[in-house]
Formats: C-alpha cells, structure tokens, sequence
C-alpha cells in the first residue's frame, strides 16, 4: 500500500522518531501502525525517543588538562544521580573532553557531528546508544575550552560542581602556579562569583543596583531625610559591597580572608618572580538552572489501574 505524508507524520507524532525512520518503519510494516511502533522499538528508535523525553537533571560536571595544557570543562545530565556514577557514563563524559579539546567545535551541536573517539561514528550516534545501554535520557548540556594561558581544573563531590580557571603567567614555570589555581577554583566553587571583576559589571546592572538602594533608603524612615550626598555616598559604598560579593578578584580571598584574591594572586606572583593574572573561569553546578518534573506516583499508578 501507498505510505502518505500524513502517515508519517501520524507515526512521527507517536513515538518522535525522526521522519525517514518513520517511513521505513511504516513501509517494513505495510502502513501498519502497531507493527511500525514494534518495528521501531525493535530497532532501539522509540525507546531511545521515549526516554530522551525525560527530563535529564542529575549527570556529571568535569574539568581536565591534556598534556598539551589545553583546558575543557563540560556538563552532561542524566535523569538520575545513580546513572551519573555509572562507570560507562562517566568514561563517556571523559570521552567527550578529548573530543573538545582535539576538534575544537563551536557549540554542543557541532560537537555531537564530530566523530567520537576510537569509532567511525559520530558523538551524536554514540549518544544514542549510551542512551540504551545504560537505560536513561542522556543529553550534553555545555561546554567551554581554553587553549592559551595556564589552565587548571576542580572538581567538587565527585562531578556536583566543575571548575576551570585559566590563567596568564609570564617569568615562571606553569607547574609552579598549580596551587594556586586550585586555590582559585576552589575559591569559585565555594563562593560562585558572577563576574571576574568589578569592571566587568556592567553599567545597567549598576544602575539598577543603586535604584534599588536608594529606594531602600526611601523606604526607611531614618534614612529618607538624609541629604541626597550622603545617600550617594552610601550607595557608592554599598556597590563595594556589591564587588566584594558578586566579583572574583574583589572577593576575600577564603584561605586568607584579610586580603582579596586579587591581591593574594598578586603576592604570589612576587613570591615567584613573575607575573600572573587570572583571565577567566567557567563554574558549572550540574543541574543548575533546569527544572526537574515532579513524579506523581501515585497518580501514575492509578490511571494505569483506570
């Protein structure tokens, strides 16, 4: 029998397998649904797009260094905590970094066109059948890579939160600043700055910063009547306060709280005889910023019941 366009798209809507399967399941099957769902099934396509429906929340974060000094840090989510310490999906993220690091792609979608290593397959094809092995939804997430400077990775709680710091060192040797870089990751990983430093905050989020201390200001009876200057003045100060918490370099430095990572950084430079600036950081907390679905059990079970 003819296979229609609406057929396709009918199984498409099914079981999000992608269209030329879609029609291959159909016409294996003579137009008939159930036995193109089975023979999707069969073949691992409507299992892999059931479970790549859910929402993928858990996983692992990690940094790493080649040997040739190039840094990567990525993120790939799982559904659950469990599969994220699974030996496979771990050796598959570690996988993923070489990759990185080796064909420098532009994006996740370019990184997943790139070929995996060890196989003629692709990051993509390889993904998939992670997905069926190990049982669960699977998705790369993000990832940045640096190339020049000094590089330096932290990990926190086994994958929970990565760190990568890149750093510009003239007049000494790199495996001299791997304490501190460390240090600084883990400066990162404790206190989650938002910015490098203080003139990389822009002037919008100053503004908006002081609009909202002034109108702090407006609202307390004590404060209100306080000539203008002196509430400028106040503001002026409560942005330090907005440095000190929300930039790296402005930050205490944790294992030293008298003095600001920017000067620790500076006094360690001194103690080496050269120079050394932290140039950026990526800080990933696995998860982060993804909503995870609410599993109502019960509910489940009793509409099956139905």
């Amino acid at each position: 029998m003819a296979i229609t366009a609406k057929d396709v798209q009918k199984l498409r809507e099914m079981t999000g397998v992608g269209m030329m399967d879609c029609k291959k399941a159909l016409t294996a099957s003579e137009g008939d649904f159930d036995k193109a769902i089975e023979w999707l099934r069969e073949k691992g396509m409507a299992a892999q797009t059931k479970k790549a429906s859910k929402v993928a929340a858990e996983g692992m974060s990690f940094a790493t260094v080649t040997e040739k000094g190039v840094g990567v840090i990525i993120e790939v989510n799982s559904q659950t905590d469990f599969v994220a310490k699974n030996e496979v999906f771990q050796d598959f993220v570690m996988a993923l970094t070489v990759v990185v690091a080796e064909e420098n792609p532009a994006d996740v979608a370019a990184l997943k066109a790139c070929r995996y290593p060890g196989t003629d397959r692709t990051v993509d094809d390889v993904t998939a059948d992670k997905v069926l092995a190990i049982g669960e939804n699977i998705q790369i997430r993000r990832f940045a890579r640096y190339a020049e400077g000094v590089n330096v990775p932290y990990i926190h709680m086994g994958g929970k939160v990565a760190v990568l710091v890149n750093m510009e060192v003239e007049g000494i040797e790199a495996d001299k600043v791997t304490d501190l870089g460390k240090d600084v990751a883990m400066q990162i990983c404790a206190m989650n700055p938002t910015y490098l430093d203080k003139s990389d905050v822009s002037q919008e989020v100053l503004d908006k910063e002081k609009e909202i201390q002034l109108a702090q200001m407006a609202n307390d009876p004590k404060m209100a009547s306080k000539p203008e200057k002196v509430k400028e003045g106040i503001v002026m100060g409560k942005l330090g306060k907005y440095y000190e918490e929300n930039c790296l370099l402005q930050q205490a430095f944790v294992k030293e709280n008298k003095i600001s990572v920017e000067k620790h950084v500076a006094e360690v430079a001194k103690q080496l005889g050269g120079k050394i600036a932290v140039k950026d950081f990526v800080r990933y907390a696995t998860g982060e910023g993804i909503e995870k679905k609410e599993e109502d059990f019960a509910a489940e079970v009793a509409s099956m019941i139905k």
